[in-house]
């Protein structure tokens, strides 16, 4: 039995639940989150618990025992507290601005590059070498910060680039002179 299945999922006050045959669906104060669910997973609410079990010990539904109880968890916090990834810019003259819903990123390209927003997901820069994405949908806030960063990851020797914040670059050294003797 999955332990990550197992675990029940809590509901805050304020989160209403509606469960209906192939699909979960969760409200709370700051949106609305939808999950299908495989055939091979059952979704039961007991108060203010939701319990994930599976149908049988075959190999797909115990991987999506765990999984869809994970996905259920992400949805109940999201739509409660959201999600937020944080971003840093590195490098002389390397800068972002949010407007509106477009993040303009100027990073050593011979053009500004634009990024929109997608729905749900909000961008915003607090400082020019800082970048916030928050959303309620962990996955997508996670993508739109994994698209951010792409566009100029960070490079080995002097760590120049769009990094996660508190992520920890590996330096290379770079070129040494060797003794040809």
């Amino acid at each position: 039995m999955s332990r990550i299945g197992r675990k029940p999922v809590d509901i805050p006050s304020g989160v209403s639940v509606n469960i209906t045959a192939g699909s979960v669906t969760v409200k709370g104060p700051k949106g609305s989150l939808s999950l299908p669910v495989p055939t091979s997973v059952k979704v039961e609410q007991e108060g203010n618990v939701l319990n994930v079990t599976r149908a049988n010990d075959e190999k797909p539904s115990r991987a999506a025992h765990g999984t869809t109880r994970a996905h259920l968890n992400n949805m109940v916090q999201g739509v409660t507290s959201g999600f937020t990834k944080d971003l840093e810019i590195v490098g002389v003259g390397y800068k972002a601005d949010a407007k509106g819903k477009t993040l303009v990123l100027t990073i050593g390209f011979s053009h500004l590059v634009n990024i929109e927003a997608p729905e749900g997901v909000t961008i915003e820069t607090p400082e020019p070498t800082k970048i916030r994405v928050s959303g309620i949908d962990r996955q997508r806030v996670g993508q739109v910060a994994a698209e951010i960063r792409g566009v100029r990851p960070p490079e080995p020797f002097k760590g120049k680039g769009i990094k996660y914040a508190g992520e920890y670059i590996e330096r290379k050294a770079g070129k040494s002179a060797v003794g040809s003797s």
